[in-house]
Formats: structure tokens, sequence, C-alpha cells
């Protein structure tokens, strides 16, 4: 029986601040120039006041297309304590296709002067108030060289969502389309929120002629489905021109979806054809906003067998569980020397987690992401078939006793493993190492022919149709 040797460990464990973050946590920020611009504008000419804005632009010299990105507002904090809204991955997005990004700061929150007009359920007023500052934003803005004023995106996340649908009622010529995340509003003192954003909605549609395209999703913790639907439903028999796009149930919040590096997938590819649609560059040119995308689900395991973790030490395993509790995006490494760690949250949490592994171990790779596992074998594992009972070892074609006794051992070994027999009663068994099947099958052909591999981990995947003749190899 051969055993590859089992491999001592080396553990690390990164943290980053848990998404989603779109503040001043620099973990955040994509490894590429934000030309960051902290400035002041008036907002609505009719009541000026200071807000508080960020402009952020790709590299070169413009004028770029513009986007108004909107915050949202947690309800949690006072609004003046909020932090200046920056880091999201919305922003970095537009900035992957070449756009300027505006980030304005309504009345009272963060350092914008003066404070939101709330007026029991009438959110249709204060989305126009917001509406008519975010209009002084872009007029402002427009002026400066690097920017192109007639060609602008405005779009939101939750309360700036619904700002953002409230705009369309400006008939801005400049304005193109209107992007929508989970848009709605909540006043604390309004007994009937639903009744009143529907309401209000459809006064929005009955005066927006500029196309949105809005993003909800099932297991959305301030607006559910029959809230949003409702909403959409009574915009576009308004008039309004509005695309949907149900998203279905999104980790545990959807109303936090574009927070997530998760849900780039999700989105982008909707966006892009909005913009193009709209006559606007919707294809990615500088990929360096953009994280690294998550790799598939391998399906190699279920994402809470530790056992199954291939290379590592019980003290790695024992990390494996503090990363199964870590808040999301999480990422956990491996390499076949031992080494492994997890990290949670950041701006890239894959390639940080893999650079952080690469200084201490060679080939390393990810093991899991979230709640999927993603590492897939060096050598595929054969299917498995339903030749035997994976513990029936009197069901081994060719084997004495001794064998048999062999293969009982290999059952109590430590996943990955794979066990190999051969017509002439030979065996090899491989547990842990850099590529076990590989190792057991190298074993067996080292001085014996017609080898097949007959269970690998915990399933068996030798055939009875299976003849010496035909060996499975690898």
């Amino acid at each position: 029986m051969k055993v590859l040797p089992y491999l001592a460990a080396v553990l690390f464990s990164l943290a980053a601040a848990a998404a989603p973050a779109a503040g001043s946590d620099d973990s955040m920020r994509p490894p590429a120039p934000l030309n960051e611009q902290a400035v002041t504008v008036s907002g609505d000419r009719q009541r000026p006041i200071e807000l508080e804005a960020t402009i952020f632009t790709p590299p070169g010299a413009g004028p770029f297309p513009l986007v108004i990105m909107n915050h949202g507002a947690a309800g949690t904090t006072r609004p003046d304590l909020e932090p200046r809204y920056r880091y999201t991955f919305s922003a970095f997005y537009f900035l992957s296709r070449g756009y300027a990004v505006v980030l304005p700061m309504m009345r009272g929150y963060a350092g914008s002067r003066g404070h939101q007009d709330l007026n029991g359920c009438n959110q249709e007023a204060v989305g126009l108030a917001n509406a008519r500052d975010i209009r002084g934003v872009i007029e402002a803005v427009s002026t400066l060289p690097n920017i192109d004023g007639k060609r602008v995106v405005v779009a939101g996340q939750s309360f700036g969502g619904w700002n953002t649908l409230a705009f369309g009622t400006l008939h801005d010529p400049n304005v193109k389309g209107l992007i929508n995340f989970s848009g709605g509003a909540v006043i604390g003192k309004c007994s009937d929120t639903p009744g009143a954003l529907a309401r209000a909605a459809q006064h929005y549609g009955e005066k927006t002629g500029i196309p949105s395209i809005w993003f909800y999703g099932d297991n959305d913790s301030k607006f559910p489905p029959a809230v949003w639907r409702d909403m959409f439903t009574r915009y576009n028999a308004a008039g309004g021109h509005a695309e949907l796009v149900a998203v279905g149930n999104f980790m545990t919040d959807s109303h936090a979806m574009i927070g997530y590096p998760e849900s780039l997938g999700i989105w982008t590819p909707k966006v892009d054809a909005f913009l193009e649609k709209i006559g606007l560059p919707g294809k990615e040119i500088f990929p360096e906003y953009l994280p690294t995308a998550f790799p598939p689900p391998s399906h190699y395991a279920a994402i809470g067998d530790v056992d199954a973790i291939p290379y590592i030490s019980d003290k790695g395993r024992q990390e494996y569980r503090k990363f199964l509790a870590a808040p999301m995006p999480r990422v956990f490494v491996i390499s076949p020397s031992g080494t492994s760690g997890a990290f949670n949250g950041g701006f890239d949490p894959v390639v940080r987690a893999k650079d952080s592994c690469a200084k201490l171990a060679q080939n390393c790779q990810i093991y899991a992401v979230d709640n999927l596992v993603t590492w897939t074998r060096p050598t595929p594992a054969p299917p498995p078939t339903k030749f035997a009972p994976l513990d029936d070892a009197a069901a081994l074609p060719y084997l004495n006793d001794a064998g048999r006794e062999g293969y009982r051992k290999y059952l109590t070994m430590r996943k990955p493993k794979a066990f190999v027999i051969a017509s002439d009663g030979a065996w090899a068994a491989s547990s842990q190492g850099d590529d076990p099947l590989a190792g057991a099958m190298q074993a067996c052909t080292k001085a014996h022919a017609e080898c097949a591999y007959y269970a690998v981990d915990d399933a068996v995947v030798w055939s009875a149709v299976q003849r010496a003749t035909d060996p499975v190899r690898h």
C-alpha cells in the first residue's frame, strides 16, 4: 500500500471590512487611479446650499460621459454622521467603461448642509426636492473640461434610486438614461409606505420620458416584491419607459446587492446592454477597476465538509471552520505545501487571498468562495458507479485478503484519496498530497499492468463491465 506523505501546514488569516462598504475604507478601492476630487457645489439653483460631492475619473484627458451615482440611507445613523459616498462597485463599474463618476451627498448627509424636508407620506415631494439638487450638481460638474455634460446617466441605490426616478420628471435633455437599484424611500412617520411609493411612482411615470432600468430582488429587506412590482406596473402604465430586472434572491438581502462583488455578474451585463441601447458606451475598457470574477463552483465537496479539503492539517481545518463563520465575501485558499488561509471583505478578495498565499507558498489555489467549493482535482475523478457499496470490501475484484484489508484501511484515510486495483491482484492507495489520484495510479503502474481506479474519496468508480484490457488510466 502506498500512502503519500501528510504535509505540514502554514496558516494565515486576512480580514477586511465586511461588505457592503461605500465609505472610506481603503481596502475597498481598486488598484487603479481614481483621480479623486472632493468638491462643493450649490445644488438646486432655486434653493442653493453647499453639497459635498466626490468626482472620480478614469485615465486620460476626456471629455468623459458622466454618471451621477446617488447614495442610499442606512436609517440607523444620523445623516450628518454618514461617511462620504466613495468606494462602491457601481462607481468602479462605470470607471471601467470610461465614465466620469460623481457621487453627491444629499442635503443633510455627510458634509452637505441643510436637511431633508420629510412631510408625512409625501415620498414624491422628497424625491423631487433631491432631484432638483441632482440637477444642480450636473450643471456644476458639466462645466469641467474633462466631462461631457451632454452624455449623462443618473443612477442610484435605495434612497438614491428613488431620487433617480424623481429626476426623470425634470426633462433634462442631456440625461439619456436612469438606473435604479432597489429604489425607494421609507419615511418614519408614514403609515402606508407601499401605497405612497406606488402613487408617487405613478406620478413619476406620467412625467418621465427618459428610459430606465430597475433592479430588485425577492429578498429585499426594505421593499418586498409586492411593493416594487406595484411601483413598476404603475410607473409604466402611466407612461414611463422602464425595464425591470428581477434578480430573485441574492445572498441574505438583495437590497444591498451592489455592495458585493458577487453581484457584478448579475447586473453588469444588463447595464451594458442598457447603455448601448441608449447610445452610450457599454464595453469594458479599463478592467483594472473591477475585481476578479469568482471562480465557478466545482461540486468537489459540500461547503461544510471540512475533511474533504486537500493538503491541509488539523489547524488548517480549524481555520476553515472560522472561514465558514466569517462575513461574505469570503475566500479560502490552499496550496499543495499545506499552506492555507482565509480572507473576507475588501475590493478583490480572490486576488488578495492568492497574493498573500503566494508570499508563503507556490501553486496557491482557491478552495472555496462564500458558500461554494470551487477547487478542482489536478486529475479528474471517474464518475461514481453502483458496482458495490463503498464499505463492502468483499466486493472488490482480483484482490486477496491482504488487499481487502488494505482497502479497509483506505476507508479510514482522509480525503482526497484514491484506491487503484490491477487484474493481477495488485493495489495502491493514496491520501492527501499534491494529487492522490495520480499518486495511486503511478504507484500501481510502476510494476503492474491494467491498473484501474476502484474508489475515489467516498465513491466506488469501478464497473463490472470494465475489462482489464480496457483500464481507466489518467
